[in-house]
């Protein structure tokens, strides 16, 4: 994703909040035992809060009393200040609920903001999972590319809400040092307000380094003929199957690279999803081709949202499931 990036760094501290200590009176050895501890996250999926999050959550478990079962669920809204707020008035007051929120929760109740409908003390903070950089970034188009330039001439840039540092930071700049950061609010998350950025929505947007990372687009395949209206079945040795196109293909593409490594053409187009299972050390990958009487109104639907001299006038009912062998490197040789 080509961006620029202004040198602004901040220090990401995630709380991880719990609504009363009571439960932690006990001393009992299985205090979670046979008990589900969910980790509500403040964003949504795909930047730095959900991937920590879910970090936290696959290996918490082990290391608390009882050993139970921890989950994580996105609970995105107000910065973050949605899953504070249901932490403090909804959730179990047993410590079975956790939440990953901003690092200015505290400070959104002094400068009362409305949105907050707790009282930050009343928190039990359990530390931080990590340290980050948080970066301001402009798209390679914008008209403003340095602080300079943002001191000069107004650029719109995304924002997550009052409680979110990516709100909180342009506003900061703008009242400290005269920048003209426009601040577009009510992007749920990180995810959301980049890629408002490369729709042209906004010129900038604000987030951690680590979501900047690991959000990043590795590959696209554009499917020629359709859209892809059937599910995917990704292995993990690497390889994603998919269907559900017009042209009737079954195709093997390269995880990481996207390369189409296979393909077949079906009886009819694939709506099922297709399934990977082993007989004696051999995998196989099993789907079922057929739209039913459903095909005509899909058919339809899929070739109104492309050109005239590509659509396919006809696509069989079907109802055949099919099954393919997967043969490793050496054996394709042969």
């Amino acid at each position: 994703m080509p961006v620029r990036r202004l040198t602004l760094k901040a220090v990401l501290l995630l709380g991880l909040a719990l609504p009363t200590a009571s439960a932690f009176a006990q001393s009992a050895d299985n205090l979670f035992a046979r008990k589900t501890v969910t980790i509500y996250i403040g964003n949504t999926s795909g930047g730095s809060y959900d991937l920590y999050g879910r970090m936290v959550a696959r290996f918490l478990g082990k290391h608390l009393p009882g050993q139970p079962n921890v989950v994580a669920t996105n609970m995105p809204g107000a910065g973050t200040l949605k899953a504070a707020n249901f932490i403090y008035d909804v959730a179990p007051k047993d410590g079975t609920a956790i939440g990953i929120v901003t690092e200015t929760l505290a400070l959104e109740q002094a400068v009362a903001n409305p949105a907050v409908q707790f009282d930050a003390t009343k928190f039990l903070w359990m530390g931080r999972v990590a340290s980050s950089n948080n970066i301001h970034f402009q798209w390679h188009t914008a008209k403003v590319q340095s602080l300079d330039e943002a001191m000069r001439t107004e650029t719109p840039v995304a924002a997550a809400g009052a409680g979110n540092i990516s709100e909180v930071v342009p506003n900061l700049l703008n009242k400290v040092l005269g920048t003209k950061f426009k601040v577009i609010s009510g992007y749920p998350a990180s995810a959301e307000s980049m890629l408002a950025m490369e729709r042209g929505e906004v010129e900038g947007a604000a987030s951690s380094w680590a979501a900047v990372k690991t959000g990043k687009k590795a590959w696209q395949h554009d499917f020629q003929d359709s859209a892809n209206w059937g599910p995917l079945l990704t292995t993990g040795s690497g390889l994603i199957f998919a269907g559900g196109t017009s042209d009737r293909k079954f195709r093997a593409l390269d995880g990481s690279t996207g390369k189409v490594l296979w393909e077949t053409r079906l009886n009819s187009g694939v709506t099922g999803v297709p399934s990977s299972y082993m007989v004696d050390g051999i995998q196989y990958i099993a789907v079922q081709a057929g739209w039913g009487v459903d095909a005509e109104r899909m058919l339809t639907g899929i070739n109104a949202l492309i050109p005239e001299e590509r659509r396919v006038s006809v696509l069989p009912q079907g109802g055949v499931i099919w099954v393919f062998r997967v043969m490793g490197e050496e054996a394709a040789a042969k």
